[in-house]
């Protein structure tokens, strides 16, 4: 079930006239988290009407942006367990 931001993000974009197979692949498979969707309807707000290659490209920043966020906390993870095992040893 998607979320209440997806579904916003999925009817916003079929409002500015997107092809509707589009607006579903944005919405409910790339952007289908509350934090992607808010991100995208974000950019939605600022640029009226973005072409689709502009669309697609800052869903793909977006992404980037998650998974470089994803990334940070799982080394932040790691480096807390090595600075445990030097503090308390194995």
């Amino acid at each position: 079930m998607a979320s209440e931001r997806t579904d916003e993000l999925y009817k916003i974009l079929l409002s500015k006239g997107y092809p509707k197979e589009l607006c579903a692949e944005i919405a409910y498979k790339n952007m289908n988290t509350d934090y992607t969707a808010t991100r995208m309807l974000g950019y939605l707000y600022r640029i009226s009407n973005p072409r689709i290659e502009d669309l697609i490209d800052e869903m793909l920043a977006i992404l980037s942006d998650r998974n470089a966020i994803i990334q940070k906390k799982e080394l932040e993870q790691a480096q807390s367990v090595i600075n445990d095992v030097y503090q308390t040893g194995l």
